[in-house]
């Protein structure tokens, strides 16, 4: 599904089902030995997608580390994002001589729990989905919630900035959608300054792209 959402060029694997006999790799182990069951679970799977990738990219398939927000490391020249949520765990990675950043995100298409929606978004945002939402079987309000996670895992890499739900403006386009899911475009306004581009201009905003599809809400944005 998340290959539906990224440009030629960037790898991407996926678990949909967790192979009940995955191990994590022997430079990962340290990383999540006090680790409760679950967390070890995504941890090694979000890192298995990893490692698929990395061997698309015609890359080794080394240990992915952990940064000191936790963030993972990932081997020198690639740039990537992991991410995972229940029956799901993901991996997108590409050659950074190519893409600057890229930030996923997956979350189970399901309303967002009571009182969250105004903690994590802003008044115009708010509007846009008391428009939209009477009219449609889709959880926009989770949409935008995936929307914002993936912005701050491409802007993080860029910065090793801490970017607010409160930092972003994220409005929204739709290719088709029915009652099961649907897919559209999606564009980040950044309200914070962000870093100077290789090309000489200020980092302003993110477009990415949205995917509603058998109970999954997947985000993504590739910044080249």
């Amino acid at each position: 599904m998340l290959g539906r959402i990224l440009p030629g060029g960037v790898a991407a694997a996926e678990l949909t089902a967790y192979p009940e006999d995955l191990k994590p790799h022997p430079g990962e182990e340290h990383l999540i030995s006090r680790a409760v069951e679950k967390r070890r679970r995504d941890f090694i799977g979000a890192r298995y997608c990893a490692r698929r990738a990395l061997a698309q990219l015609g890359e080794p398939a080394v240990a992915i580390g952990k940064g000191g927000t936790g963030e993972p490391v990932f081997p020198r020249g690639v740039v990537g994002s992991l991410t995972h949520c229940e029956g799901y765990r993901a991996a997108a990675l590409g050659h950074k001589l190519r893409f600057r950043s890229i930030g996923i995100d997956a979350e189970p298409h399901a309303r967002l729990p009571e009182g969250v929606l105004d903690s994590v978004s802003l008044a115009p945002e708010r509007q846009w989905l008391k428009t939209v939402l009477p009219g449609t079987d889709l959880h926009l309000d989770r949409l935008l919630f995936c929307a914002k996670e993936a912005t701050y895992k491409a802007w993080f890499p860029l910065t090793g900035l801490w970017l607010g739900f409160e930092d972003a403006h994220i409005t929204f386009t739709v290719d088709e959608e029915s009652a099961e899911g649907g897919s559209g475009a999606f564009h980040t306004d950044l309200l914070i300054p962000g870093p100077v581009t290789d090309g000489g201009a200020p980092l302003t905003s993110f477009d990415g792209r949205w995917l509603i599809s058998d109970g999954l809400i997947l985000t993504a944005i590739v910044a080249a």
